[in-house]
């Protein structure tokens, strides 16, 4: 059975929630799943709007009534929530499922049977199709007492349906969620929330869950993490996710502003390569990048063929690949920077595209990079992979950072570069490669300069950054009347060397752009 896909709707207004469950149909939603405990208030008259829409509804629906000690906003007496699912359970329409929590079923008997019985309710001589939900939640981690609870789970013989949903403390929780998809008893549900939970909801459909959930819009969401249903079946092709489909993704921190996964699925779409492309959270730091790498490439159900991988883990990447004994490319070795991994029969890859892009970007600009001049602002990763990549084309370098010893360590490994200590009075420059953080959206100066634009002259820039698109180097700039390569155009030129890489193909280069822009 395929993986469904469930818009949650918190019931505040009763018209307004099923004017949304006609959108969530039109969306492409499977079935819907009203949250009353945004509105009923325990009393009985409170009860019939919430049969009438359910009623109504134009899909199958998931009846909830969700306590406050278990994430919801139902603080009133137990025997009104369970006169609620009574009459739900009983109704000539009933909804085709009924959560309720395992803590509340478990712990009183008085809510166990009389749920027991709405879902067993027989009426016209034909059972009555609505299922139980039993489900678990933990808003703030992995429960430490897991196991615990998914062998009561298993106790309960009356649900017809397990859910778990915990805050995913890493990537790496997503795993265990995969497992018990993979070791069900029953059709499951689970589910990591938050911003490292979201490859347990995309990729439901390849570990067989039951569905996975999807807001409608992005103000609407009833847990952290959940992807709108826009992005779940457009961006992440949900709907293509099989048992073999093959995974990567953009391993960073943070990834959640990045273009990569728009570029790497609209290709495969394209190319019709069976993969999906996922934003990986990964903290700062050696041993998180170490743990979450190794574990997701060790487990094979993932299928995990290749990540790119971005701020702040580029040099770790090759620290990582030495002490792993996988191949890394040439350039990757020289600079100490690489940005791609790639994983096939033939074991583990490493790469550099970042510096081939720069290069490439300013060849087609019409540069003649022998002889030329090039200023590299930074002396990280990017600006790394950029100066080695020049330097191999025949351009001279000037290498400034606002850590002297790092450019000047820099630059005394290179042929024809020295380190600048300032940025005024410069010599001739026919290019400036921007590869700091400044100006960037997230990081730590949005609104900073890097170096003034009267300070370039009449360079090209080449700007790394990409969000936002017009940093304030590249409008000053552009004030200025000089030539820009601004952040898109190496994001794309990389992201297809990427592709190359990950799948044997050519990239469809003006799709990539497309898909960048958004």
């Amino acid at each position: 059975m395929p993986t469904l896909v469930c818009v949650p709707i918190a019931v505040e207004d009763h018209a307004r929630a099923l004017e949304d469950a006609h959108h969530a149909r039109l969306a492409g939603a499977d079935l819907v799943e009203f949250r009353l405990d945004a509105s009923f208030d325990g009393s009985e008259p409170g009860i019939d709007p919430c049969l009438r829409l359910v009623r109504d509804c134009p899909l199958p629906c998931i009846a909830t009534c969700r306590p406050t000690w278990e994430g919801g906003h139902y603080d009133g007496d137990e025997p009104e929530r369970v006169a609620l699912f009574e009459r739900l359970g009983t109704s000539e329409q009933p909804p085709r499922y009924i959560d309720v929590e395992l803590a509340a079923y478990t712990r009183s008997m008085n809510l166990r049977q009389k749920v027991d019985l709405a879902i067993a309710h027989e009426k016209q001589q034909r059972p009555i199709t609505t299922g139980l939900i039993l489900s678990l939640h933990d808003f703030e981690t992995r429960p430490a007492d897991l196991s615990r609870r998914l062998l009561q789970l298993r106790e309960q013989h009356r649900a017809a349906i397990h859910k778990i949903a915990f805050r995913a403390r890493s990537v790496r929780d997503n795993i265990e969620l995969f497992d018990i998809l993979r070791h069900r008893d029953r059709p499951t549900i689970a589910l990591g929330m938050g911003r490292f939970g979201l490859m347990s909801r995309v990729l439901a459909p390849k570990f067989g869950a039951l569905l996975t959930f999807a807001s409608l819009y992005p103000t609407t969401t009833t847990a952290p993490g959940q992807p709108t249903i826009a992005d779940l079946l457009g961006l992440y092709r949900f709907r293509n996710i099989g048992p073999h489909s093959k995974v990567f993704g953009i391993v960073g921190d943070p990834v959640e502003h990045s273009r990569s996964p728009a570029m790497h699925n609209a290709a495969f779409e394209h190319t019709g390569f069976d993969g999906v492309y996922l934003p990986m959270p990964v903290t700062p730091g050696y041993e998180s990048l170490k743990a979450t790498l190794a574990e997701l490439l060790a487990y094979e159900p993932l299928h995990l063929a290749g990540v790119s991988v971005t701020m702040p883990h580029k040099e770790s990447l090759v620290r990582l690949a030495k002490e792993m004994g996988w191949h890394i490319d040439a350039l990757a070795e020289r600079c100490g920077s690489a940005n791609t991994l790639v994983r096939d029969d033939t074991g583990v890859r490493v790469l550099n595209t970042d510096g081939p892009a720069v290069v490439r970007c300013l060849q087609r600009a019409g540069l003649a990079l022998p002889g030329s001049t090039a200023l590299v602002l930074g002396a990280g990763g990017m600006a790394r992979s950029a100066a080695f990549a020049l330097a191999d084309a025949g351009a001279n370098l000037l290498i400034h950072n606002r850590t002297a010893d790092r450019a000047a360590e820099l630059a005394e490994r290179l042929p024809r570069a020295r380190h600048v200590a300032s940025l005024e009075g410069l010599p001739g420059v026919d290019a400036v490669v921007h590869c700091t953080p400044v100006g960037m959206a997230d990081g730590p100066e949005p609104q900073g300069l890097p170096m003034s634009a009267l300070a370039m002259g009449k360079a090209l820039l080449v700007e790394t950054i990409y969000h936002p698109r017009q940093t304030p180097l590249v409008l000053a700039a552009r004030e200025r009347g000089l030539r820009v390569i601004d952040g898109l155009d190496v994001l794309v030129e990389q992201a297809g060397k990427q592709f190359r890489a990950f799948t044997g193909r050519d990239a469809p280069a003006t799709l990539l752009h497309e898909a960048a822009k958004g």
